[in-house]
């Protein structure tokens, strides 16, 4: 229906070869073994990496979201194979897309994407700093695999799928000033990847992805901050808190529909009846014990299959590609406020973001600052080859380098040029 197989299967430089695998294969092992996705398990996904070692690192949502995401592609397959096919679903590329929807995050999160935009905008660079925007960069440039080309060659149908915002950033914009998926620089890699795509909605491989996120982290987050004991779903679920949640999540939730207040409290009402058959998770702290443990995973099993089960494709090759479900989609939207208003909003957390937010600053100055006309010397010499990638822009440079580090990284680097932690000369912080 969009493009054959030929055409999915294309790659800009097709230097990667051929051998058992299928060119979808070979993208999702390419992202599961590069440095990008290796470089997750030292990233925020909501609590700094390494704080506890129950918390998601963003490299174990992204392992978890490629699961999602292929059995979501598989459901389709099974349920509707005549419209699979025309959609032109594949379970590896969605798989892979999964894997890399989140490589563009720079250390601390959403927070240091923030930071970084700001900077990267202040700079004069109009492209600013989109996590999506990176990822698509880190896949067709700064990736390393091969001598003969940057990036890591992947197919159509996979840069595709990443494209959680297939547009570039439009200043002004009411959408596509807040995200955006690729930067100019890469607007050569953006065009092959939608040519056969004449409009701006995902892909269905996309979506599916897009979907996948959701489910996991709005689901799996709860589930770390309730082991953490940060969860009152007593009062969450008491009747005079659900309006205040309702009100909050319709205010954010962008295009609503006409009737969204009516569906979200419909959602409270089908969260709370769900919770409430779980008596060891709604009126006892969590302790860890077995019983604990498998009340947890009931709960979370549950509420994925459910959203797994609710997902369709759309039968109108003119709208959006899947059908997640309307009350489904709307009890996604309270599990996420619920963790925005009880855990994201805490004094607790906005001052650690308060303190990051100083780090990130202090390194883009210390490298714009050090970048004249060549690679600044004190820099370790992993992220030499990012300055001849830079064309023209020294800002894009300098986000290029911070987004290629950890957080334990950055943390370092910025000890070392700051002057309160000088380290050992004979480590160079990033290998």
């Amino acid at each position: 229906m969009i493009w054959t197989k030929d055409a999915r299967e294309a790659r800009r430089w097709n230097v990667s070869g051929s051998g058992q695998r299928e060119p979808a294969e070979r993208d999702r092992d390419a992202v599961l073994y590069s440095s990008a996705f290796h470089r997750l398990a030292g990233i925020t996904q909501i609590v700094r990496a390494g704080e506890a070692d129950y918390f998601h690192t963003r490299q174990q949502h992204s392992l978890k979201v490629a699961q999602l995401g292929r059995r979501l592609a598989q459901a389709c397959i099974k349920k509707q194979p005549i419209l699979a096919d025309a959609w032109g679903i594949d379970p590896e590329v969605v798989e892979a897309a999964c894997l890399a929807h989140d490589l563009g995050h720079p250390p601390f999160g959403h927070i240091g994407e923030k930071t970084l935009n700001e900077l990267v905008n202040a700079a004069g660079d109009a492209d600013g700093y989109e996590g999506n925007a990176q990822t698509f960069r880190i896949l067709t440039k700064t990736g390393v695999r091969y001598d003969e080309t940057n990036g890591l060659d992947m197919t159509r149908a996979t840069l595709a799928a990443v494209l959680k915002y297939p547009w570039p950033r439009e200043v002004g914009h009411p959408a596509k000033d807040k995200k955006w998926s690729a930067y100019r620089s890469e607007k050569i890699d953006f065009e092959f990847a939608r040519k056969f795509h004449q409009h701006e909605r995902q892909s269905a491989e996309a979506a599916l992805m897009d979907w996948a996120d959701d489910i996991a982290y709005s689901v799996h987050d709860i589930e770390d901050f309730h082991r953490a004991g940060a969860m009152p779903w007593r009062l969450i679920f008491e009747a005079e808190n659900a309006r205040p949640l309702v009100d909050a999540t319709a205010e954010k939730w962008f295009g609503k529909p006409a009737d969204a207040s009516d569906r979200l409290m419909q959602a409270w009402s089908n969260l709370g009846d769900y919770f409430a058959g779980y008596e060891a998770i709604m009126r006892e702290p969590y302790d860890g014990c077995r019983a604990h443990r498998v009340a947890l995973r009931t709960l979370t099993s549950t509420l994925i299959g459910r959203y797994v089960q609710a997902t369709k494709l759309s039968e109108d090759f003119n709208a959006d590609p899947i059908i997640r479900g309307t009350e489904e989609e709307a009890e996604i939207l309270i599990l996420k406020q619920i963790t925005k208003q009880y855990i994201i909003k805490s004094p607790t957390l906005l001052a650690q973001q308060h303190g990051q937010r100083r780090i990130i600053r202090k390194l883009f100055k210390a490298i714009m600052d050090g970048a004249g006309t060549e690679f600044p010397d004190f820099l370790p010499v992993r992220l030499a080859y990012l300055w001849d990638l830079r064309e023209g822009s020294t800002a894009r440079f300098a986000a290029d380098c911070i987004a290629s580090m950890t957080e334990a990284q950055a943390l370092a680097l910025f000890g070392r040029l700051s002057g309160t932690a000088a380290g050992s000369v004979l480590d160079p912080i990033i290998k």
